[in-house]
């Protein structure tokens, strides 16, 4: 196991968390099962997931110095996520996601707002050694700043002979400029929504056409949702892993973050691209089984 740190930047924020035994109608009023606070952001819990399942793990991303992210904090300090690098902003207030669960089936409906915390600048991000990373992931968010701070990896690989691998997520397809991210990871994460956003109706198909458009070498990766996930390799083969359901399916926030997860450790850990397609679809089952990431790791099978 390398003792150079993975490195997930992108958001962290506060999830307030309502768990209904039925969706709400508009307009009424409904006791909740549970309520919880709790860390989210997509960065942020790919990184709990990372350091769950073992080595050195650190999240990049701007803080609000204010109440609510003393949760954050504390709940990184819990799992071993360092954060020392982060971009602490006065008088800012901490972005926030209120979200419904519904308990009959596990679905979330999320409501996110960030009123006044700036994104990660360049600026922040040139002052790291990057000398201690071995990978380097991105959410597809602040776009224009994320394609300078990819230029500012791509430099210090050709000057180096560790280099760092570094992997994109495309999620949301509507998001200003993402596809010029996609000729730029090692390693590509793209959503179901990214992939029928640009007019595929499968995950195969997704990877096939857009197999044109990425870096020599790199592998493409596309989970489906309850049909698991499939991934193309350098060579052109297309693997699949099946999803793992849980007993009952409780809480699906987050899964896809936990999938990544899963994938960058085990390919980071030196796993195929076939081993890594199957652990990141359990740990995502896994999640899916739980409320929040506490043990998320914990009895996966193909970790034995």
């Amino acid at each position: 196991m390398t003792d150079k740190r993975v490195l997930l930047v992108g958001l962290a924020c506060l999830d307030i968390v309502s768990v209904h035994d039925h969706y709400p109608i508009e307009d009424t009023d409904s006791r909740s099962i549970k309520q919880l606070f709790n860390r989210g952001g997509n960065a942020g819990n790919t990184s709990v997931v990372a350091s769950q399942l073992g080595g050195p793990v650190e999240y990049l991303g701007t803080i609000a110095s204010h109440v609510f992210s003393e949760i954050i904090k504390k709940d990184f300090q819990q799992y071993n996520v360092k954060f020392e690098n982060c971009r602490f902003h006065e008088n800012c207030e901490t972005p926030t996601s209120c979200v419904i669960i519904n308990a009959t089936n596990g679905t979330r409906t999320i409501c996110h707002g960030n009123n006044s915390l700036p994104e990660l600048s360049v600026d922040d991000f040139s002052k790291l050694n990057l000398s201690k990373y071995s990978w380097i992931h991105f959410e597809g968010r602040n776009i224009t700043s994320v394609l300078e701070m990819i230029t500012i990896i791509e430099n210090f690989n050709l000057n180096s002979t560790d280099h760092i691998r570094i992997s994109i997520e495309l999620e949301k397809p509507k998001a200003k400029d993402i596809d010029k991210l996609l000729p730029l990871g090692h390693v590509v994460f793209i959503s179901k929504d990214y992939a029928m956003g640009r007019g595929y109706t499968t995950s195969e198909s997704a990877l096939s056409g857009l197999n044109g458009k990425l870096r020599s070498g790199a592998l493409l990766i596309c989970a489906w949702g309850d049909k698991g996930a499939w991934g193309r390799n350098a060579d052109g083969a297309i693997f699949h892993a099946p999803a793992f359901s849980p007993e009952k399916v409780v809480d699906t926030l987050g899964a896809g973050d936990t999938f990544n997860g899963g994938v960058i450790w085990a390919l980071n850990q030196g796993q195929d691209l076939s081993e890594a397609l199957n652990i990141g679809c359990e740990i995502a089952g896994r999640k899916c089984g739980i409320y929040g990431f506490s043990g998320v790791a914990d009895k996966i099978n193909c970790l034995k």
